[in-house]
């Protein structure tokens, strides 16, 4: 699995309010008072923590709004690559060029009531038919209901699919590179 993108700068507050908040939340719970404990958290800290939107404002960091759409798939996304399953709802979508290069950093993540070996295979499919191949993690991520790994280009183009199973939905997070252009 490729390592995780840096944080960008609109997520990097949020970031600091959750470490700040888990610290605090590490230093409190190692105190012993002769009071008795409680079941859920309390206190400013937590509200911290969670931050909630106001009307206007979007969870999208600001220089990402052209690449990324949210319940619908952002232009330029390589839909002929990478279709969207029959019945599934797009959660989240982004495209965006990668400098000096024809390749596209891309996201999705989908929800479905599709069993999660139809959606690997409606997924895998396009993607092996376009040259792609695949491969099994050695060891699955606990809590996942499938997993895979798909390759083109000497590793260049690279895609990683990852698939939750709660509550008789399933949810699929797909993320990595691939050319713009024909390979």
């Amino acid at each position: 699995m490729p390592p995780p993108a840096p944080l960008r700068a609109g997520a990097r507050p949020l970031a600091a309010a959750v470490a700040v908040a888990l610290a605090v939340g590490a230093s409190s719970a190692a105190c012993s008072t002769s009071a008795p404990g409680r079941e859920s958290p309390t206190g400013t800290a937590v509200a911290l923590a969670t931050p909630t939107p106001g009307p206007s404002e979007t969870l999208l960091p600001d220089d990402d709004g052209a690449h990324s759409a949210v319940g619908e798939l952002v232009d330029g996304f390589p839909v002929a690559l990478v279709p969207v399953p029959d019945g599934a709802e797009v959660l989240l979508s982004s495209a965006a060029p990668v400098d000096g290069t024809d390749l596209a950093e891309i996201s999705l993540n989908l929800r479905t009531a599709q069993d999660a070996a139809g959606l690997l295979a409606a997924v895998r499919a396009p993607l092996v038919a376009a040259g792609f191949t695949e491969s099994s993690p050695p060891a699955a991520e606990p809590g996942l209901a499938a997993q895979s790994t798909f390759a083109r280009s000497d590793g260049a183009e690279l895609l990683v699919v990852g698939i939750l199973d709660r509550d008789d939905e399933r949810t699929l997070t797909l993320g990595g590179r691939v050319r713009t252009t024909a390979p």
